[in-house]
This record gives structure tokens, sequence and C-alpha cells, in this order.
């Protein structure tokens, strides 16, 4: 079974401007402003990888409705060897680098493809800060600034009772 991976480089479809595409990707993938940044910087991303001819193809049919373009690829370490002549592939540092673990259930086959830096636990008592960096206070007026007594409610401010209402027992109306 053939594996392949989907290749995005911030390219659009002819005749999509980009303010729509990012629109659409956005909503595609569901994500912010910050990650379609990173997506539309041109850099080489791979999106996905591991899937097979099919799911490879609605992936990349999805991408082009959205207004951009991108590549179906087999990784590059299941790539065909090259000739000698041929200039060698370079593993770009954006794409995922597979370790080879196997998932232990379905659930936490989700996370196959997410690489995430093995951190280790300090022992106990150690200081977990590197180094403290002094700051200059900011000069500001706190002067006008109080705080509340124990126990108050720190609610909306009380309205004052509204005025008692006029006495019109003196007035008649007149037939």
């Amino acid at each position: 079974m053939s594996q392949f991976q989907i290749i995005f480089q911030g390219r659009l479809s002819p005749g999509v401007s980009p303010v729509e595409a990012r629109q659409r990707i956005g909503q595609l993938f569901q994500v912010g402003e910050a990650q379609l940044d990173v997506l539309f910087s041109g850099r080489r991303i791979v999106i996905k990888q591991g899937l097979d001819a099919a799911a490879a193809q609605k992936y990349q049919q999805a991408i082009e409705r959205a207004g951009a373009l991108c590549q179906v690829e087999p990784p590059l370490d299941v790539a065909p060897s090259v000739s000698e002549s041929a200039p060698q592939p370079q593993i770009q540092p954006e794409q995922p680098i597979s370790r080879g673990l196997a998932p232990r259930d379905e659930f936490m086959a989700a996370f196959r493809d997410v690489e995430a830096p093995d951190f280790g636990i300090a022992p106990l008592g150690a200081d977990l800060q590197d180094e403290y960096s002094s700051h200059t206070p900011l000069p500001l007026d706190l002067s006008a600034l109080s705080l509340a007594p124990v126990g108050s409610d720190m609610g909306e401010m009380q309205k004052p009772e509204p005025p008692p209402a006029p006495d019109t027992s003196h007035l008649k109306l007149k037939d």
C-alpha cells in the first residue's frame, strides 16, 4: 500500500484572491490567523502524511476547491531511489520526523503525526526558572485607587432611591 503526503507552499489557484483563499483554507482546516500566516509563508509544509491514494486525492480536491494548490507526493524516505547524477532530495526542517512508534490504540493513532519535545522531570526542589531578570518598575500613579474593605459587595454601585411622587390630591378633573 502506497503512502502519500500532502505538501502545501501557499500557492493559489488562478483567479482566486489571496484573502478569499486564506478564508476558505482557514475554514477548511479550522485554523486561526497565526496558522494561516505559516501556511501561506511560501515554505514547504507537510499538511498530512501517511495517506493512501484515495484519501490523498480527496485532500487535494478539497484544497483546490478552497482556491489553493498543493502537491501529493510519496514521503521522501519512501521515494524510489534515484540515480547518482540526479540531485538528492533535501529533507525540509518543517517536515515531521517519524519515530516509528506504533500507537497503543485507536485514540492514540490520531496523534501519530504530532511531534512534541521530550520534557524531563526536574528533581525535587530544583529551580525551574533558568535565570532571573531584574526589571525597572513602571512609573504608574496608583494613588487614586483603593482597596474595598473585607466582605464588601464589589458588584454594581447602588442607585439612589427615586424621589417621592408629587402630591396630586388637591387636583380635580372638570367635566
